[in-house]
């Protein structure tokens, strides 16, 4: 069996094709440029394996998974530049066959439904949310093996968080909300309060308690609503110390509200090594096609 997974961000393109076990065969990286040639880029990967039987595309967003839709396959009205209104799906069966099984996704569903496969096991309740924090921030939340969502995938990096005393007078970046939590805490943020990426900010610098302050925001948020068994960080941003920041920053504001357990495995970094968390999703979800 030869499944296949894109993990669509807004910097780079991961493609990957993996056998039943879920074991990576072939992988490719692509920068994200504008969809002609990104998602060329993969069709041209994946047309190396025409035995492929399914794939997985965990996207970055918003995008439409209303299969009712006339826009489904759809990225949407994303602020990522060029990529409005893409048909992404149609895209890749007009390259790859229009009778591939596509399994169409965010790609924080993605990788929390890699976590999930490889958590299942390992926790009483693999109910999870994974936030995602690089270029934008989204999450994906999943319950009883279950996406959680209605209409659409949720969008829970333009919810509105309460401002950092020290960071009243940064104004945000998304272009639709300014100040909501991927506009104060996505890795582009770095270069509009400091003028430099965030890997050249020294770690000790006060914008990471900043930032952590938003991010403990959101495992607040998780946590009163959804009550899963773990909050998971990936992306550039979440790195070991400024974790642990987040750990400082939600036990202060939450102050024991609801038991969640230790910190330290209550709010982790993820379990797949090698961001290799969406892609395990992919695979496992593109199988599940197969048995639709």
């Amino acid at each position: 069996m030869i499944l296949g997974s894109i993990e669509a961000g807004g910097t780079k393109f991961v493609c990957a094709v993996g056998n039943e076990n879920y074991e990576v065969i072939d992988k490719a990286i692509f920068p994200t440029i504008d969809p002609a040639t990104t998602i060329g880029n993969c069709i041209a990967f994946f047309k190396k394996y025409p035995e492929m039987q399914a794939m997985s595309v965990a996207s970055f967003g918003p995008i439409d998974i209303d299969k009712h839709s006339a826009k489904y396959g759809y990225i949407t009205d994303t602020p990522k530049i060029k990529w409005s209104n893409c048909d992404f799906i149609g895209m890749l069966k007009r390259g790859l066959g229009q009778n591939l099984p596509i399994y169409f996704t965010t790609d924080v569903n993605g990788s929390v439904y890699g976590e999930y496969v490889n958590l299942k096991d390992q926790l009483p309740k693999a109910d999870l949310v994974y936030y995602t924090i690089g270029t934008g921030v989204g999450a994906g939340a999943i319950q009883d093996g279950h996406f959680i969502g209605g209409v659409g995938a949720p969008e829970m990096g333009h919810v509105l968080v309460k401002r950092h005393p020290d960071d009243l007078n940064f104004t945000g970046i998304c272009p639709y909300h300014g100040d909501c939590l991927e506009g104060l805490l996505c890795g582009p943020t770095f270069k509009a309060r400091l003028g430099k990426r965030g890997e050249d900010v020294s770690d000790d610098d006060h914008v990471w308690d900043i930032m952590a302050y938003y991010a403990a925001q959101a495992v607040m948020q998780a946590t009163s609503i959804l009550r899963p068994a773990r909050v998971i960080f990936g992306g550039s941003v979440s790195r070991p110390y400024f974790m642990e920041r987040v750990r400082d920053q939600f036990r202060q504001l939450y102050n024991g509200y609801l038991e969640v357990g230790d910190l330290e495995e209550y709010i982790t970094n993820p379990s797949v090594p090698g961001n290799g968390s969406a892609t395990l999703g992919n695979f496992a979800l593109a199988e599940k096609m197969l048995h639709q």
